[in-house]
């Protein structure tokens, strides 16, 4: 059900849950309702391309971080097309484990279609996804949980980014702009570590096909009057793979859509 008109734009920024409040709260109820845990229903996703070397790592730690929470769990690998051996490692992990799903894009056909097909794919109440590069920790991630009990999304920026001058600039650059375009008080709005409640995706439709889809899924989630908060999370430098959101032909598609976006919205 969406939410009232009124609450569009309501984007919060100040209070704080730490790993030992969220365990010590945690803790508690469990004792009082042992299935309080697995009452926690939540969809964890990586999209990637071209990540053999950190799938892997990221699907273990996803499954340690999560198995900790007992929570009503899947993992999905949203294997994008790539050309090495990321499809065939990620088939391996799900046969090892029935929670981890695999799905395959027969071509790369970009991030935003990425995260479509995850999104599509999640069946749990909550949906988190970051990106299968290892830059971020997802044991930042259970902090988070709590929040979902006040606000519909919540949506974290890096703290001291660990990426190249000119990717920050072209990164704070981005964030001015769309906020500028849409209307948005965003710290980092591509931020590939997320939240969300899995019913927006039932009442927004996503057009996106590459970069933009961060800023497509927080804008019309705004205008639908879903309610947005912001935390901050460690950022580490990639120690395998490469970048690609830095590729002209990815630069040229994101202003592509943002333009075709901002006309979308401002009829509807």
């Amino acid at each position: 059900m969406m939410k009232d008109k009124s609450a569009v734009n309501r984007i919060d920024s100040t209070a704080e849950v730490s790993a030992s409040e969220l365990q010590t709260s945690l803790s508690s109820k469990r004792h009082q309702n042992p299935s309080h845990h697995a009452s926690f229903s939540i969809s964890v996703f990586f999209p990637c391309y071209n990540e053999e070397d950190n799938v892997v790592r990221a699907v273990e730690q996803a499954l340690a971080a999560l198995k900790k929470l007992n929570a009503d769990f899947e993992i999905i690998i949203v294997d994008d097309g790539s050309c090495d051996s990321t499809g065939q490692i990620a088939d391996e992990l799900a046969s090892q484990d029935s929670r981890v799903r695999v799905l395959h894009h027969p071509t790369n056909l970009g991030y935003g279609s990425a995260l479509q097909s995850g999104f599509k794919a999640a069946t749990k109440e909550h949906i988190f996804y970051t990106d299968g590069d290892g830059q971020f920790d997802i044991n930042e991630m259970p902090p988070l949980l709590p929040l979902v009990k006040q606000y519909d999304i919540v949506s974290c920026y890096r703290m001291n980014r660990q990426d190249s001058l000119m990717r920050k600039i072209n990164g704070w650059c981005w964030t001015k702009l769309v906020c500028l375009m849409f209307g948005m008080k965003m710290h980092d709005i591509d931020c590939a570590f997320k939240l969300y409640k899995r019913q927006i995706f039932d009442n927004i439709k996503l057009s996106s096909t590459g970069a933009m889809i961060d800023t497509e899924i927080l804008a019309r989630a705004s205008r639908k009057g879903y309610t947005i908060t912001q935390r901050g999370v460690n950022h580490y430098p990639r120690t395998a793979g490469s970048q690609t959101g830095s590729n002209f032909k990815v630069i040229l598609r994101a202003f592509k859509e943002l333009f075709k976006l901002r006309s979308q919205i401002g009829r509807s």
